[in-house]
């Protein structure tokens, strides 16, 4: 990063090198088995597979960036802060439920997968920053919107630069509870923070 701001700042990165390559990045938070089918399941977890899918096909093909957030936990899930608030144990590394569901393995296959052990992920937003010269657009999907979502949102909010744009894509994000999800789009927009429905 130091490096890039060093070569941009001494004319050996021009201007217009920054202006031609502004990319967008698409973020696939926790797509994981345990909350589509498992533990964690609900039927609408799975009507949006394909819409994720064609986001990241999509975002390939245009050679913008594609990353992916694991929601990650041990044994001693169930002494935890979350594990005592949400005492359903899922997402243990290693197991089935961890894993993401099989086509989004696939896709995710030499990208960038971050391993999350709370609702947010500081790997990401550090990743989102080291790359904020190039981006223009952040976009987010995936499980659930109430909780992981719109923890990373607010991340990527944080770390992105002050004029890239944050988006929610609707179509492909979805919670248990359509309510909180609504509670949960509405806050986004108040916090400048686009839901593309």
């Amino acid at each position: 990063m130091k490096t890039f701001k060093f070569l941009f700042f001494y004319g050996i990165i021009p201007m217009n090198y920054l202006v031609n390559t502004m990319k967008k990045m698409l973020v696939v938070v926790d797509y994981q088995n345990d909350f589509v089918s498992g533990s964690l399941g609900f039927p609408e977890a799975l009507d949006i597979e394909d819409n994720i899918l064609s986001l990241i096909q999509e975002f390939k093909k245009n050679g913008d960036f594609v990353c992916f957030t694991m929601d990650t936990h041990d044994a001693c899930y169930p002494q935890t802060v979350e594990g005592e608030k949400l005492p359903i144990t899922h997402c243990i590394k290693g197991t089935w439920g961890w894993e993401l569901t099989p086509r989004v393995k696939e896709a995710s296959q030499y990208l960038p997968v971050f391993e999350k052990y709370t609702f947010p992920s500081l790997e990401l937003a550090n990743y989102i920053r080291g790359l904020s010269p190039l981006l223009d657009e952040i976009w987010l999907c995936g499980l659930v919107s109430d909780i992981c979502v719109i923890y990373n949102e607010l991340m990527a909010k944080a770390a992105a630069k002050p004029n890239c744009k944050i988006k929610v894509i609707a179509n492909a994000t979805s919670s248990n509870s359509m309510e909180e999800q609504d509670k949960c789009f509405a806050m986004l927009e108040h916090l400048h923070i686009d839901v593309i429905k």
